[in-house]
């Protein structure tokens, strides 16, 4: 993995095209959060159905509370689990594209514990969908050589950051104190809802 591979995924994206990185979780599939098309173009390689929302990562908290908008316990929330293997689901601006999430107000926001990931995001100066590199209903990428070629053929760019964990990420509202997908920290994370209720 090179710089140049980073800049032409970052280009990419700024294109409208998907590409695949690597995260402190499983591996995701990339595109511009902000662009219709380039998100449709995700639900399509990955077959998803469009009632399913993508979440949009970002470098840092900063970054994303510039594209959504969080109250004193969901910035606190995000300020201390974030970067991490946590999706946290909070109001998104209009700058976020009703497409990401079927014209739902709320969005998941995931900021990666991993320096590549972060660094695409960077690179890309957009919100970058965040949404597991696989066709939907079959089993999560934790490699790039489990890509399936009909994925690998439909993006741009594969960002090869080796083997990551496997484990999902957790997937909360902390501003209705709601877990809805337990993955990793939800022990933690549970006990930090309980302790600021």
């Amino acid at each position: 993995m090179s710089d140049d591979d980073l800049t032409e995924a970052a280009a990419a994206i700024r294109r409208g095209e998907a590409v695949v990185y690597p995260t402190e979780t499983v591996y995701g599939m990339g595109a511009d959060a902000t662009n219709p098309d380039a998100i449709e173009h995700v639900f399509e390689i990955k077959g998803r159905s469009r009632d399913k929302p993508l979440s949009a990562g970002f470098p840092d908290v900063d970054a994303a509370l510039e594209y959504v908008v969080a109250d004193e316990t969901e910035e606190a929330f995000m300020r201390r689990f974030l970067p991490g293997p946590v999706t946290v689901v909070v109001e998104r601006r209009d700058t976020l594209s009703d497409v990401l999430v079927d014209g739902r107000r709320r969005v998941g926001v995931r900021v990666p514990d991993h320096e590549l990931a972060r660094d695409l995001f960077r690179a890309a100066e957009t919100p970058v969908t965040a949404t597991s590199a696989n066709r939907s209903g079959t089993g999560s990428i934790t490699h790039p050589s489990q890509l399936s070629d009909e994925i690998r053929d439909a993006v741009a760019v594969v960002l090869d950051g080796g083997t990551t964990p496997g484990t999902e990420s957790t997937v909360v509202d902390p501003g209705r104190g709601v877990v809805h997908r337990r993955g990793a920290m939800a022990d933690e994370i549970e006990a930090w809802l309980e302790a600021n209720d």
